[in-house]
């Protein structure tokens, strides 16, 4: 339930309108903000390091966006524009939800606890300027932070389970979808033969970023996880 509304909240602002609509304003396409707002903030190196770290699209994907909005702006201007959204959509998102505060407490203990270590994505956005504009924001920068712990975590988890970075998209919950989205094209691998393992690639991404609330006590964690599902309720009711 903890990843599940993590991974939507924390990337909602990524699908936002008004997002991909800033993006626009900064002369990039939506494609080419989303990869080098993730991967700038590792700074302005080569495209196949930002594909290694995004490590689920394909290299020529992610030299299409990173070359494209380096033609713009330096991939840290995107990281730091795709910061500010995500800030804006907290905002507008999570400052009135209730107990906010709460869900930034704990949830900024799990971004201040999570282990960093082969997650070069993750320690680099963990390392950009904390916001000051409000719970919302807060709230909204630390489950961005997270959902990218637990991206890296399952990167991690699907490495060591020998599957491919296509195998694992199309074994996953979007299936082939995900695949075309991130630059995969068919023909796909049977599914079925893939399952187990994807599932445990899982399992290891969940075991990876669960380690980020192991300082919480059992009473934290259940009262995280409510605020989480909660939150995830309200704010996507309102937006049907």
């Amino acid at each position: 339930m903890a990843a599940d509304a993590v991974n939507r909240l924390g990337g909602a602002f990524l699908e936002c309108p008004r997002t991909l609509r800033r993006a626009r304003e900064l002369g990039l396409t939506g494609w080419a903000c989303y990869v080098a707002g993730r991967g700038g903030a590792l700074g302005d190196v080569r495209p196949d390091t930002v594909a290694a770290a995004l490590g689920l699209i394909t290299p020529e994907a992610v030299r299409d966006g990173w070359d494209a909005a380096r033609r713009a702006l330096s991939p840290r201007e995107v990281a730091a524009h795709l910061l500010a959204e995500c800030c804006r959509w907290g905002s507008e998102h999570l400052d009135d939800a209730a107990k906010v505060d709460r869900l930034v407490e704990l949830t900024e203990k799990a971004v201040l606890a999570a282990d960093g270590s082969g997650l070069p994505l993750f320690a680099a956005w963990r390392a950009m300027p904390v916001p000051d504009d409000g719970p919302g924001a807060r709230a909204a920068v630390a489950l961005h932070l997270l959902r990218e712990h637990r991206a890296g975590a399952l990167l991690l988890g699907v490495r060591a389970s020998g599957l491919s970075p296509v195998q694992a998209l199309i074994a996953g919950p979007e299936g082939e979808a995900a695949a075309v989205a991130f630059g995969w094209q068919p023909p796909y691998p049977p599914v079925a033969p893939l399952l187990r393992r994807r599932a445990w690639a899982d399992a290891v991404a969940d075991r990876i970023s669960g380690q980020a609330v192991q300082n919480f006590t059992p009473a934290e964690r259940g009262e995280w996880i409510t605020i989480l599902r909660d939150t995830t309720r309200t704010v996507f009711s309102r937006r049907r």
